[in-house]
């Protein structure tokens, strides 16, 4: 069977699996014959034989001999998210690249992360603050906590919103377990299985490693260092008809750009057109030296949903991260959280957080941070500029470096040589929904400063080249 064919089973097998996850079709139910469904699909009536056989197969659906096809009373089988499609080699594969980073030992160096050293964060207030809580009340220390999280930290979210020119009241935040959390509970609240969802391409790769989790379709669009093609953007919204769209709109991740108000705004306008929600995670605002365009703020979260937390500039450990949308949607999503977690983020790590952003320290040690990280970019570009590899662009703010490799250099080769020499790189593809970033590299440029890191590099290239 030809690749093509082969790519046109798995979409009639994946209709198939979305119509029973989605429970259009339950245990019992029998499928549209063969070709009524290949008419639908617009395929040969032997793809779609083919498509049925292997979900026979795998104990989705059972053949009645003379009868037809049915869901089979066993439902889905395990969700083996590393398996779903599309699949991908370990090496530019989201959850490989995140267990990677998250799993290495201490010694390990991981300039592919997404996180800061833990001697660049906060810590002195941070321990300040632990030593107040300890002295909280009870509730505090053992309680669950509300629904919608601290009243202190909520109040101290909205002044900030405030600052930046958005009008939001209580009713419209809500806190959640973390940033993570907060992506995760909209895609539960407004996205069913098979539904479109469209990101920037590259984009984090943990939206794709959640959106994979919800079973959706999902489409990227080229970004360009001032936001999203948006003609290529108006064109997959008017094709594809996506029902949300997740992107970074200060210091993207993993480009570094900043989105322009002209961009900003034909999105928001092809948004309304389209009827699409814009998700803006928002987590990497501190870092920025002064405010670029915010969706949420010139949209007054109408359409736009805006998402953040502080595990970037405070403390991982502690998490926390929250909502700002409708007032609508926010009470679906207490509903939800409650669910789900069965009432709002830790108690404990919302007071301690909200402790620390009323302190005095915060801004501070944002900027000397902010001071710090320039000189990180301009030193880990300098130091890379030797071995041929180039910032794509040099952004504002922030700890990535969205880096070009020389000619014939394969980022997921260098990657997998790299890790057994105790190195996390990231690799562009992991990125990519197009799988277009094969010579791209990302660095965290606060993970990077051992010498190590670009002799392991350089190692890696020069075999690579040689093989």
């Amino acid at each position: 069977m030809e690749d093509g064919e082969l790519t046109r089973t798995g979409e009639v097998m994946a209709a198939i699996r979305s119509k029973v996850s989605g429970r259009t079709l339950v245990s019992g139910d029998r499928l549209p014959s063969i070709r009524s469904f290949a008419a639908t699909m617009g395929v040969s009536p032997s793809t779609v034989v083919e498509a049925y056989e292997r979900l026979v197969a795998e104990g989705l659906i059972r053949a009645r001999r003379g009868s037809g096809f049915y869901v089979a009373g066993t439902g889905l089988p395990p969700l083996a998210l590393a398996e779903a499609e599309p699949r991908r080699e370990r090496a530019v594969d989201p959850f490989w690249v995140s267990r990677q980073s998250l799993d290495a030992d201490p010694a390990v160096m991981k300039p592919g992360c997404g996180w800061l050293p833990a001697d660049w964060m906060p810590n002195t207030a941070l321990r300040r603050a632990f030593r107040a809580l300890a002295r909280t009340e009870d509730a505090v220390l053992a309680g669950y906590g509300s629904t919608r999280g601290s009243p202190a930290l909520r109040r101290l979210l909205l002044s900030r919103f405030a600052e930046e020119g958005i009008e939001a009241s209580p009713e419209q935040l809500l806190l959640t377990g973390s940033g993570t959390q907060a992506i995760d509970l909209i895609c539960r609240y407004l996205l069913r299985p098979g539904d479109t969802v469209l990101v920037d391409d590259p984009c984090y790769f943990n939206f794709q490693a959640l959106l994979r989790a919800h079973q959706v379709r999902i489409v990227g669009v080229p970004y360009t260092p001032s936001g999203p093609d948006i003609t290529a953007f108006e064109a997959v919204l008017t094709a594809g008809r996506p029902r949300l769209y997740i992107t970074n709109s200060a210091l993207h991740n993993p480009t570094g750009a900043t989105l322009s108000p002209q961009i900003a705004y034909r999105l928001l306008s092809a948004a309304s057109v389209h009827d699409v929600t814009i998700v803006e995670d928002d987590i990497f605002a501190d870092f920025e030296p002064e405010p670029s365009p915010r969706l949420a703020v010139l949209d007054g979260l109408n359409r736009v949903i805006r998402i953040g937390s502080f595990s970037k500039t405070l403390s991982a450990s502690v998490r926390c991260g929250y909502i700002a949308a409708r007032t609508d949607w926010i009470e679906g999503l207490v509903d939800l959280q409650v669910a789900t977690c069965f009432g709002g983020p830790s108690p404990v790590a919302t007071e301690l957080i909200a402790s620390v952003l009323a302190g005095g320290g915060y801004r501070k040690h944002m900027e000397e941070l902010r001071q710090r990280l320039a000189r990180a970019r301009h030193e880990m570009a300098t130091r890379l500029e030797p071995l041929g590899i180039r910032p794509w662009l040099m952004p504002r703010g922030g700890f990535y470096l969205w880096c070009r490799l020389p000619e014939g250099q394969d980022s997921a080769v260098l990657a997998r040589m790299a890790v057994e020499e105790n190195v996390v790189l990231a690799p562009g593809n992991v990125f990519s929904v197009s799988q277009t970033a094969t010579s791209f590299l990302r660095f965290n440029v606060a993970q990077s400063g051992d010498p190590r890191v670009l002799a392991v590099l350089r190692q890696a290239m020069s075999s690579h080249l040689a093989g």
